[in-house]
């Protein structure tokens, strides 16, 4: 069959009898019209009648316009003036999974520590304190021992100004560049104290700054007294005043950088400051910490609760400026990261705005298509994105008032981007019908036509795309909720709201507004409107006279037949769009035609695609890291990654600098000691030196220069002359001075040759080829008076020093750290630096002489997961907060009745030491069984044996034990104790879910020990990073099993429309190959299976089955309007109907969504660039692969009829009733399964 209808594929004038027929059959249409009104529901006909009446008056459109107009306006100044605020959540909490179990227990915790301590961190240490107290007190009273103990009682303390450290701005230094990743250079540390000192020179600083009583004692930070950054600078630049050594920070010039760390380390506070690298041995860190405290009250207020709102205001106001300021601080050699929680929440704020703000050049991108394509029709321009814009605001009333969402997440944003292209689709859908039914000439019939057509075929595409993001409703992350909710309720409401204001739109435009802007066009200067009015179209975008057929066609009424006689494919097209037409040309000749015929060849080759794609489907794997909110090389997300390497983030350490470490130390006893020195070789009380440059000529090999501090030159050595661009000396500095920071090492070799050899470097010496280092200099890197350096590639490898040229004629390979160029200072600064004298700081050693004590233990820090093990609550009661969101009220604990502490102490200490001896599990010095203060370990023994040798932990002093108890009518109603886990906190979810694994498993082993009447059996383990992997695993699992429940609605749609099981079979081909696709190029493109790209990839079921599915609509209505039907030809004149229109919408969508690519939120850019990807493969595909089974299987006679639709409908349902009927039934067995098992 298929053989004796190939003649006919590519013939054009397919309808040319029936063009002398035209004028009976649209007489022939209103006739079967009429007829089917009679015969038919009169109720019905009378509705269409009316809606036709509607939109064909303009002073009814009007009042349409005025209503869809006001209504979204008024319901969202109510939702505004008279409904609660709609927050806005860009936490990463909002993606915390707040009904799982290890959020609940997490949560539980939380509470109990809130309800009974305040809060997490602040203003613990003195509740703590008091908290351990009140257990000391308890266990005394059951031991009857009182008075063998001597109880302090803590006061209140008095609140002065600015004295309660209240606020922080965090710093972190992090070395960068070439060379040793080492952050106690001196140049490095020169910039990390220029950043310091810039912060406090701040005009406000003083205002806010920290003002601890302890700081009275350092004169030179009068008369202010604001407390310094708590740095380890406070060593590094200690200040000088009265002959004392203040160790501040505060002074001008770096001190002997390895005697500063060897008396900073002799306090374990000294580790928390760098990273875990560093050890008393190899005093190296890649960054360095710092904060800056600001306190409360502050001035005009009388305590911190005095009016705390309003002061928080006043000091967020001042600390976002900070961020301009910090922003531009990082070197070559430093990176600069700020934060602190007012910082952090500004810059991500101030990221998120930006952000959206590329959603203004999606809409101004889409505006100009849309102008251009209504051929510069400002009107329908306006009222085509006014649609746009009033269904969002009625979806986001439906969203917080109707729903009671009180919240919208980080991943709503998306929607600024992506509803812009769902409606422009839906708006040109409208237009293109309305311009193509100008075959009927009766205004009333050609609306209702169109609102019928463009209604029904945009239904269809939003209701699956609507269908994919609702599948995210059943997602049990708040965020991925919400937003499945949100999109679905903006893509519904637009297109309600283009189905009802775009044909009041267009009869407006048609009777009253297109006259007067074709004049207006032609009355233009120049005529330019002309020549890009006829880029779209001839007369009008809607013009009669356009001779195009209809894009989607529908029947009057069910039943109803149109038998129309317009040629499907006029041979001599007037007035159409010249872009549209070529266009049109374009995809039939290079498209369509080659796809038709060799569609056989088009299926193999999309089958071994289909293969390959899957092959490279089950390779993407899950991700290896944590997952990345912002873009690597930001602010934001560089201290989030390196979250892991510091301290907890309810660790601070405002008191651990030199300034509350150190007394005032006298200057002079150390001024005799050999350590305490200006300068390596201190020629002059000046920071600047005079390298002296001798040469030793040996005839035929490579001469060797001599670099040397002294003056005088040693035989046969002779002084450099200037002649050969030669440099006999030249003028450096010792220190870092202004941007003099530039390190360069001279070294020395004796070995492999009879006479000694120098060389300069920026980097370090190598001792492997006998260099060691002989003196160093500091150089500029910007223009003073440079000179080159390049070190000899023939033996003896020396260096050398000229003016010109750059390689100094002895190496032209790249510059590196033996060759290239540096900037000494000029005459003028000679000069003047002569006359600078280093301060008495200079150079000093506090260690000089071995006076400073051994180096502290590392203490623990919060850098591996904290894990407690809890006792006496046995959940959390969330009956009256079913809300499952972090914002809000997170309910109350539920305690055990039968916990009895004391009759637990013997098992409590038992585990405690169990756990803590399990290395594997915890580090060393990590269990922190019992809370801060009073050693309380040295009354437990006396309770019970067990509880002898318990372990205790290795903490910062002053740091507060995570271990807490909770008491209550003088009773101890809970306990968790707290172990530092192994757990790196920077691997990802998937690699993490072993080690709650093996944690849960030893817990449970414990518990299970335990006597069967024991109540510590109800207890369990629980730590926060718990419940950030499974926020990302159930994240993934659950778009997975959205993107399951988006293809099955689909097919239910798709099945119900097409009504016919060989055109769902294209569609259904067409999706798998999209998904199979897009994920196959995440694989090439070397991404891996995350939460973000899971959420992404649920909703392109929705995405990619609108392109097949006009083409299936297209295919269905060629076959009532021609004779004899074809199969190939069918398919050729669906391409010709819908071609155009779904590659404009392709072009709008990817429009769009290319904004996104540029976001710094990384959810908001791998969402862009996989909606992106995803169109294009669709569109391919669509117009290839659907094409091509469309002419190979699809029922080449079949017509779609009532009958055909309500069987299909039928089978859907019957095949949803099993699905349930099966699930139900797995469901009963499985737990019948696993109760046989448990028993």
């Amino acid at each position: 069959m298929e053989v004796e209808e190939e003649p006919l594929l590519f013939q054009t004038r397919w309808g040319e009898e029936e063009e002398e027929e035209e004028e009976e059959e649209e007489d022939g249409v209103v006739h079967v019209a009429g007829q089917s009104c009679l015969f038919r529901d009169a109720g019905l006909c009378g509705v269409w009648r009316a809606v036709g009446l509607v939109y064909t008056q303009p002073w009814a459109s009007g009042v349409v316009l005025g209503v869809v107009v006001l209504l979204p306006c008024a319901l969202f100044a109510y939702m505004l003036l008279y409904c609660p605020p709609l927050d806005i959540d860009l936490s990463y909490s909002a993606f915390e999974v707040h009904s799982h179990f290890s959020a609940e227990r997490f949560d539980a915790l939380t509470i109990a520590v809130k309800t009974q301590l305040g809060s997490w961190d602040r203003r613990r240490r003195d509740l703590d304190e008091n908290e351990s107290e009140a257990l000391q007190d308890l266990l005394l009273e059951k031991l009857g021992r009182q008075g063998m103990f001597s109880i302090r009682r803590r006061f209140s303390p008095n609140y002065y100004l600015q004295s309660q450290a209240l606020w922080r701005i965090e710093l972190v230094f992090v070395a960068q560049g070439d060379g040793d990743r080492n952050i106690f250079t001196p140049e490095r540390l020169q910039t990390i104290h220029h950043v310091e000192r810039l912060l406090m020179q701040h005009p406000q600083f003083h205002q806010f700054c920290w003002k601890p009583m302890e700081v009275l004692r350092d004169l030179p930070l009068g008369p202010s007294y604001c407390s310094p950054p708590s740095s380890l600078l406070s060593y590094l630049y200690p200040s000088e005043r009265g002959g004392k050594i203040y160790y501040d920070g505060m002074g001008p010039d770096l001190a002997d950088i390895q005697g500063s760390l060897s008396l900073a380390i002799t306090h374990p506070q000294f580790y928390w400051y760098v990273d875990e690298s560093l050890s008393p041995e190899h005093l190296s860190s890649a960054l360095l910490r710092s904060e800056i405290h600001f306190g409360a009250p502050l001035p005009s207020y009388y305590s911190l609760q005095d009016r705390a709102g309003e002061q928080r205001t006043r000091f967020k106001n001042f600390v976002v400026q900070y961020a301009d300021i910090l922003s531009k601080q990082s070197t070559r050699q430093v990176k600069v990261l700020y934060g602190g929680t007012e910082l952090f929440d500004d810059e991500v704020r101030q990221t998120f705005h930006n952000d959206m703000m590329l959603a203004v050049i999606s809409g101004a991108c889409i505006t100009v298509l849309v102008y251009v394509l209504t051929s510069f029709s400002v009107f329908l321009t306006f009222f085509g994105l006014a649609s746009i814009g009033l269904s969002c605001l009625m979806a986001l009333f439906l969203y917080h008032v109707v729903f009671g969402v009180r919240y919208l997440g980080i991943l709503n944003g998306v929607a600024a981007f992506v509803i812009i292209g769902i409606g422009v689709d839906d708006v040109f859908v409208f237009i293109s019908t309305f311009r193509q039914a100008s075959h009927l000439h009766k205004p009333q019939q050609r609306m209702i036509y169109t609102i019928k057509t463009a209604g029904r075929a945009t239904f269809l595409t939003s209701f699956t795309t609507a269908a994919a993001y609702a599948a995210n409703t059943f997602s049990q992350i708040p965020a991925v909720h919400d937003f499945g909710l949100f999109m679905a309720l903006i893509v519904s409401c637009c297109w309600l709201w283009v189905s009802i204001l775009m044909p009041a739109a267009l009869c407006i435009w048609t009777q009253w507004v297109e006259a007067h802007e074709h004049s207006w066009m032609n009355c233009t200067p120049g005529g330019h409107w002309r020549l890009f009015s006829g880029l779209s179209a001839g007369h009008s975008p809607l013009s009669d006279e356009d001779d195009d057929v209809a894009l989607l066609s529908v029947e009057m009424e069910p039943g109803e037949v149109i038998i129309s006689q317009t040629p499907l494919s006029p041979p001599g097209q007037q007035h159409v769009g010249v872009v549209s037409t070529n266009l049109q040309s374009a995809l039939k000749r290079l498209v369509a035609e080659p796809a038709v015929k060799r569609r056989k060849a088009v299926l193999g080759v999309f089958l071994l695609i289909l293969l390959l794609s899957a092959g490279c489907c089950c390779l993407l794997r899950p991700a290896t890291h944590a997952p990345l909110l912002f873009r690597p090389e930001t602010n934001l997300q560089t201290l989030l990654a390196l979250r892991s390497n510091l301290s907890g983030q309810g660790i601070s350490c405002p008191m651990c600098s030199g300034v509350f470490m150190e007394k005032p130390h006298s200057l002079y006893p150390h001024a005799s000691l050999p350590s305490f020195k200006f300068s390596t070789h201190q020629q002059a009380p000046s920071s600047l030196l005079t390298v002296y440059i001798s040469k030793l000529d040996l005839g035929a090999s490579t001469p060797i220069y001599r670099f040397s501090l002294n003056t005088s030159t040693p035989s046969p050595w002779k002084q450099c002359s200037t002649q050969h661009e030669e440099v006999s000396s030249f003028q450096a500095y010792n220190q870092p001075h202004n941007n003099y920071t530039t390190r360069m090492t001279v070294c020395v070799s004796n070995v492999y040759h009879p006479y000694p050899r120098w060389m300069i470097t920026s980097g370090s010496c190598e001792p492997r080829h006998g260099w060691t280092s002989d003196f160093s200099f500091y150089v500029a890197v910007s223009s003073q008076l440079r000179l080159y350096f390049a070190q000899h590639r023939l033996r003896p490898h020396p260096s050398r020093v000229c003016v010109n040229p750059p390689g100094c004629g002895i190496s032209s390979g790249p510059d590196g750290p033996t060759q290239g160029a540096f900037y000494t200072p000029l005459p003028s600064d000679s000069s003047s630096a002569s006359k600078t004298k280093p301060s008495k700081t200079f150079g000093f050693n506090p260690c000089g002489g071995g006076v400073c004590g051994h180096p502290a233990v590392r203490p623990l820090v919060d850098t591996g997961a904290m894990v407690f093990v809890v006792f006496g609550i046995l959940g959390v009661n969330r009956t009256e907060h079913k809300d499952n969101h972090v914002i809000g009220d997170m309910g109350s604990i539920i305690l055990d009745p039968d916990f009895d502490i004391f009759q637990e102490m013997g098992h409590l200490c038992k585990i405690c030491k169990a756990v803590s001896a399990n290395k594997q599990l915890v580090k060393p010095g990590g269990a922190q069984c019992l809370p801060s203060g009073n050693k309380l370990s040295s009354i437990l023994p006396l309770l019970h044996p067990e509880c002898h040798s318990l372990p205790e932990p290795n903490l910062l002093p002053g740091q507060l034990s995570h271990g807490a108890v909770g008491m209550h009518g003088g009773k101890v109603r809970w306990l968790s104790m707290a172990f530092e886990s192994t757990t790196y906190k920077g691997k990802s979810s998937f690699q993490t879910y072993s080690d709650f694994l093996q944690w849960e498993n030893f817990i449970q082993e414990q518990l299970a020990s335990l006597p069967q009447t024991s109540a510590l059996q109800r207890g369990f383990q629980t730590c926060e990073h718990w419940k950030q992997i499974f926020m990302e695993i159930i994240g993934v699992e659950s778009a997975l099993w959205s993107l399951l429940l988006s293809l099955a609605i689909c097919v239910a749609a798709v099945s119900v429309f097409t009504a016919h099981p060989l055109l769902l079979l294209p569609v259904l081909t067409t999706i798998l190959g999209v998904i199979c696709l897009v994920v196959a190029l995440m694989y090439w493109l070397g991404w891996e299976m995350g939460a973000v790209e899971a959420i992404s990839l649920s909703i392109l079921v929705g995405s990619s089955v609108d392109y097949c599915l006009h083409l299936v609509e297209g295919y269905l209505l060629a076959g009532e309007t021609q004779l004899p039907a074809q199969r190939q030809r069918r398919t050729l004149e669906a391409v010709n109907h819908v071609g155009v229109a779904i590659v404009s919408s392709a072009v709008t969508t990817v429009i769009s969504t290319v904004p996104l690519f540029f976001c710094v939120i990384v959810p908001f850019a791998k969402f862009g660039q996989i909606v992106a990807i995803n169109t294009a493969i669709s569109i391919l595909i669509t117009l290839t692969v659907t094409v091509a089974m469309l002419a190979c299987m699809a029922p080449a006679r079949f017509s779609r009829s009532p009958g055909a639709v309500l069987k299909a409908s039928l089978a859907v349902m019957v095949a949803a009733a099993l699905g349930v009927a099966v699930c139900w039934v797995g469901g009963q067995l499985g737990a019948l399964a696993w109760q046989s098992i448990s028993w």
